[in-house]
């Protein structure tokens, strides 16, 4: 089941994002803390737009889209994925294709016409992810490529 993020599973978030980056944590916050800071900026963000996947009250994956968000890349107001992640457990179930549908559609409904989001640029799995549910590559800024997809 999909639900919105309230504040008080920052600790789960917490817990699921650190064992979600495991092996690719030259893409992440490694510290306890700065995993918990993050998830309040993302619920600062577009809390309407923050989402968890759960099965029987176990936290599985999270996605935080942005409806307010002003891209310099593009140079204009579009939906942007700020986060998406699924226990590495839990994978391959199709809880991150439910996450991104969810978020698609919610963005979809706030107006935008566009979807953004940066990937880490060696993390092959996660772009062929992103390529197979319609974004496109469109740039690429250090080790972050730009992907991009029209709704």
């Amino acid at each position: 089941m999909v639900r919105r993020v309230r504040r008080k599973d920052s600790k789960v978030f917490v817990e699921v994002y650190l064992r979600a980056y495991k092996g690719l944590e030259e893409y992440s916050y490694t510290r306890k803390r700065d995993v918990k800071r993050y998830f309040s900026w993302l619920l600062s963000r577009d809390p309407e737009g923050f989402f968890l996947y759960e099965l029987e009250g176990e936290a599985l994956g999270f996605i935080a889209s942005d409806s307010r968000w002003f891209s310099h890349f593009e140079e204009r107001e579009i939906g942007e994925i700020h986060e998406l992640f699924v226990d590495p457990l839990r994978r391959r179930m199709g809880i991150g294709s439910s996450l991104l549908r969810v978020s698609l559609r919610y963005l979809a409904s706030k107006g935008r016409k566009e979807v953004g989001l940066w990937v880490g640029s060696e993390n092959r799995i996660a772009k062929e992810f992103y390529s197979k549910m319609g974004f496109s590559e469109v740039g690429k800024w250090g080790i972050w490529t730009r992907m991009r997809k029209s709704l």
